[in-house]
């Protein structure tokens, strides 16, 4: 079974629910997870009606009134994406006809995120369509976690802020006080990400997996560049879909003499056949933040889920407190 951990951070402010001005809503794909944001800010979430037509449209109502409020709406845009989506839309433009002062969308998975360029004539860049679609919709400001692409930020004219799921994950590493560490990128795009992973873990060493991609969503591991021979690897990525990637890169690592691999990622997409690859013994632990909810059936022994709702919850109090967000991962 897998185990829940929180990252320990205490509010230093006074509570919000004292603001009359702050609200806070959560849309329909993560729940649990804007239970627990709500009870680190010791506040309620917002009432909201919502539902569905025979067609499948849906209604979006706010049950009290946010005239001159600050809202932030927690909505991570996973799994039915379109329809989570489509529902983050329609909440923000319900709170814009409200008359809501600043709309604040809060989420923790970002979607389309992987269509960030063009690579080919005649395709869509879909995160910058996102991106239009909220700030028309009525957004003011983003919060997002862990990006695949850091440039997407720069597809907004509005204020964004980019949250790291890594203080939980390093946290949790810590109080496993592991020994020969090297951390691992999956390939050459990820090793920024696998950087500033190793250097807080006290500088530990870095290696590279080199692969080359043959289709969307089939990868094959080529080389592995830096020593993992007798050491514990710990894989870094910003996502797991179908694991295909990340097992590959395991395999690879266990013949290069790795004594041990762990994976670790924020952002637990699971797409099949991800379940069958990831407990198939190849990692100690597999470790995944909660920016997306894993129902019952997708969990498995080697799991272990690591809750961000503190880490949400702080980064709402010191943006609507007007202090940095930045100096919490310093």
């Amino acid at each position: 079974m897998s185990r829940t951990a929180t990252l320990n951070l205490q509010p230093t402010l006074t509570p919000l629910s004292d603001n009359n001005r702050l609200r806070l809503f959560s849309g329909s794909a993560n729940a649990p997870l804007a239970q627990e944001i709500a009870r680190y800010l010791g506040m309620d979430l917002g009432p909201m009606v919502r539902k569905r037509f025979a067609d499948g449209e849906m209604y979006v109502q706010i049950q009290e009134s946010i005239r001159g409020c600050d809202v932030y709406l927690i909505q991570p845009c996973c799994h039915p994406v379109n329809d989570h989506l489509m529902e983050l839309l329609i909440i923000i433009d319900a709170c814009r006809r409200a008359s809501a002062r600043q709309i604040t969308a809060v989420i923790p998975y970002y979607c389309y995120a992987r269509a960030d360029r063009k690579n080919a004539g005649r395709e869509s860049i879909t995160a910058k369509l996102v991106a239009n679609l909220m700030t028309q919709a009525g957004a003011n400001r983003i919060v997002a976690m862990d990006l695949h692409s850091a440039q997407i930020q720069g597809y907004f004219d509005i204020p964004f802020d980019h949250v790291y799921g890594s203080p939980v994950i390093l946290n949790y590493l810590a109080s496993k006080q592991l020994e020969d560490l090297v951390v691992v990128s999956p390939d050459v795009g990820g090793v920024a990400r696998a950087r500033a992973f190793a250097k807080k873990l006290n500088d530990a060493p870095l290696a590279i997996i080199d692969k080359r991609r043959q289709a969307h969503n089939v990868a094959e591991v080529m080389n592995v560049i830096g020593d993992v021979k007798g050491k514990t690897a710990v894989l870094v990525d910003d996502m797991i879909d179908t694991a295909g990637t990340i097992c590959e890169g395991a395999r690879f690592l266990r013949e290069e003499g790795a004594r041990q691999v762990y994976a670790c990622a924020t952002h637990a997409v699971f797409s099949p056949p991800a379940l069958e690859r990831l407990s198939s013994g190849v990692f100690e632990e597999v470790i995944v933040t909660n920016t997306i909810p894993l129902p019952e059936h997708q969990h498995f022994e080697q799991l272990r889920v690591l809750s961000v709702a503190n880490l949400i919850g702080e980064t709402i109090w010191r943006i609507h407190e007007d202090s940095s967000v930045s100096s919490m991962f310093r």
